[in-house]
């Protein structure tokens, strides 16, 4: 049974390349990760219209809760 290559594995194969391999590692390399790139499909976003549909806020809601925020406002400590 082969044993699976780790990072650290191919790291330090890779560090005894010479300047010119290395470059021509990342040549054959760079088209692969492209490949696996493309083909990745982003996962679609959840619409937010509706979100807030059956909520039961009302606008005297709203404004209670204004008014506690901005009670105190300015603050002299600031």
């Amino acid at each position: 049974m082969e044993k699976a290559v780790t990072l650290e594995d191919a790291l330090t194969l890779v560090k005894q390349l010479s300047l010119v391999d290395k470059i021509r590692l990342i040549e054959q390399v760079a088209p692969q990760i492209e490949k696996e790139l493309i083909t990745i499909q982003p996962q679609p976003r959840t619409s937010l219209r509706g979100l807030w549909k059956n909520s039961n806020i009302s606008e005297s809601d709203i404004a209670e809760v204004r008014q506690q925020m901005w009670s105190n406002f300015p603050r002299e400590d600031v």
